[in-house]
C-alpha cells in the first residue's frame, strides 16, 4: 500500500535544476528561529535551531522547522543537517509550559505540529543527520532519532526522561527511539528516564559517532550524505520510506486517536501534579 502510493507520487517528481534553488534557499528559508545554509559545492543544507535559551520546541518554532525541512526538500538540496546555533544545546524539548494548565484548543494544534515535525524529519525525501552540538533531552532526542545518522560533541546528554516529570510518551515516539536502540534497552531507558552521556550514547548505539567540535560533527555527517552519491536518489527515497512504513504506520494510521489519548492524559491530575513540580524545579536551579 505504502508502495503503492510512493509510486503515485513518483509519477509526479520532475527534474529540477538545483543550482539557482539552492543559493536563494539560504536567504529565503532562513527566520529568526531557524537558519539554512546551503554549501553551493556538496549541496548539503546545514538547517540550524535558533530560539535562545535553549531551542525549546515552541509552537513558532516547530512551524518554522517544518517549512525550512519542506523548502530544503523541495529545493533538492544533496542532504540535510540538522545541528543547533546554541553551543550548549541542541534542543531542551517540548515547550512544557504549553502542557502546564492548557488551553485546550491550543494543546491541540501544539501535539498536532509536533506530529507533523517529526513526520517531516522522519519521512525527509533526502539524506538527514544530526550534528548534535549540545544537550538532546526528551523531544530533542526524538528529533535526532528521526535522523538517519548522529553525531556529537562530548561532555553532553541525550535520551527521553519523560517519566521523570510523569509523562507518558506515545507508541510512535517509542518506535522512533526503538528504530535507532534495541527494544530491551529502550524499555529500560524509558522507564528509568535515563538520559545517557555521549560515551554512553555511543556504547549502545544511539549516536554514530562522536566529533571533538560543531566544525568536526558537520563534516562527519557531511561524509555520511556523501556515502549515497551513487544511489539513485529517488529510488534512496522510496527505499528509505518503505523501510520507516512500520515506525509510521502506528501514527498516520490514527493520527485523531494519538491526539486525543495525549491531551487526555496531559489534563489528569497525576500529569498536571508532576509537571508543576518538575517546573518548578527548574525554577530553582535558575
Amino acid at each position: 500500500m505504502l508502495r503503492n502510493r510512493l509510486l503515485a507520487c513518483l509519477r509526479q517528481i520532475k527534474p529540477i535544476n538545483c543550482s539557482p534553488f539552492l543559493r536563494s534557499l539560504s536567504n529565503a528559508a532562513n527566520s529568526g528561529l531557524t537558519q539554512v545554509e546551503v554549501d553551493d559545492k556538496s549541496g548539503i543544507a546545514t538547517l540550524s535551531m535558533n530560539l535562545p535559551p535553549v531551542n525549546t520546541l515552541t509552537l513558532e518554532l516547530m512551524h518554522d522547522l517544518i517549512d525550512s525541512i519542506n523548502q530544503i526538500e523541495c529545493n533538492k538540496s544533496r542532504g540535510l543537517i540538522l545541528t543547533s546555533s546554541n553551543d550548549k544545546v541542541f534542543s531542551a524539548g517540548l515547550d512544557l509550559k504549553e502542557l502546564y494548565k492548557p488551553d485546550q484548543e491550543r494543546l491541540k494544534e501544539f501535539w498536532t505540529i509536533f506530529q507533523d515535525l517529526w513526520l517531516a524529519l522522519h519521512l525527509c525525501g533526502i539524506p538527514t543527520a544530526a550534528a548534535i552540538n549540545g544537550h538532546a533531552p526528551a523531544a530533542g532526542c526524538i528529533m535526532a532519532t528521526a535522523c538517519e545518522y548522529r553525531v556529537m560533541l562530548p561532555d553532553f546528554f541525550i535520551g527521553v526522561h519523560a517519566t521523570r516529570f510523569s509523562f507518558l510518551v506515545s507508541k510512535w515516539m517509542m518506535l522512533s527511539y526503538q528504530s535507532v536502540l534495541p527494544r530491551r534497552i529502550v524499555e529500560r531507558a524509558l522507564n528509568q528516564g535515563k538520559l545517557f552521556s555521549t560515551q554512553e550514547a555511543l556504547e549502545v548505539g544511539l549516536i554514530d559517532e562522536v566529533a571533538c567540535s560543531k566544525e568536526e560533527a558537520l563534516a562527519q555527517c557531511s561524509a555520511f550524505i556523501g556515502t549515497f552519491d551513487k544511489a539513485n536518489p529517488i529510488a534512496r527515497t522510496l527505499t528509505k520510506q518503505m523501510c520507516r512504513d512500520s515506525d509510521v504506520r502506528e501514527l498516520l494510521s490514527d493520527r485523531a486517536g494519538d491526539l486525543r489519548a495525549c491531551v487526555d492524559y496531559i489534563n489528569t491530575p497525576l500529569f498536571q501534579e508532576g509537571l508543576s513540580a518538575h517546573l518548578q524545579g527548574l525554577k530553582e536551579k535558575k
